[in-house]
């Protein structure tokens, strides 16, 4: 994980001690068969779940621009999502969809899922997840207008809390036209709520 000057680098061997305190913790015995390599798999499945912070989502977009006299609306939609919430390291997990209106650039498709899963692979919150999609792409290609809405289940309000099982947090963010004209926005949520078959 990234370190910064007044955080020290986290070696291996550390974060699993730290996992081997936390098993004791929780009144487990970390030298038994079924935990004895369980510290070490807790840092590998962390760092592969946070890599978002050793990436750079503005380099990634710059990559794959090409120029076009398109002005239509783009929509990538349904894109699988999953992240751990900040506030008890638990997933969330979901699905996001983004539009855009080109203003003589666009972004290679792919890239869009591959901007969803860098900031997705952070400790977040859905809100700041959904603004950070829209103002990359906003900065990036600087389009008349960019939408991003998620729709997310949280595990900290599944198996925790509250407990509800079949809830889902939706959220959006949206610059430019999708903002200020009403027609846009509409057609960007109406579409995302389209069925494959159309219906």
């Amino acid at each position: 994980m990234k370190s910064t000057a007044e955080s020290p680098t986290i070696t291996s061997a550390s974060f699993e001690e730290l996992m081997r305190e936390v098993l004791v913790r929780l009144g487990e015995d970390p030298t038994r068969e079924g935990l004895e390599r369980t510290p070490a798999r807790v840092h590998k499945a962390f760092e592969f779940l946070t890599k978002g912070y050793q990436e750079d989502p503005e380099a990634l977009l710059k990559k794959a621009l090409f120029t076009v006299s398109y002005d239509e609306m783009v929509i990538v939609k349904d894109v699988e999502m999953f992240s751990l919430c900040e506030h008890h390291m638990l997933p969330f997990f979901g699905k996001v969809h983004v539009a855009y209106i080109p203003n003589g650039k666009v972004i290679g498709l792919s890239k869009i899922p591959r901007l969803i899963e860098i900031f997705s692979r952070r400790l977040q919150i859905q809100e700041r997840l959904t603004t950070q999609i829209a103002e990359t792409i906003q900065k990036t290609i600087q389009p008349q207008g960019v939408g991003v809405v998620i729709e997310a289940r949280h595990l900290c309000m599944m198996m925790r809390g509250v407990e509800k099982q079949h809830s889902a947090a939706v959220t959006s963010s949206m610059l430019g036209s999708f903002r200020d004209e009403h027609e846009t926005r509409n057609e960007f949520l109406s579409l995302i709520r389209q069925r494959p078959n159309g219906v």
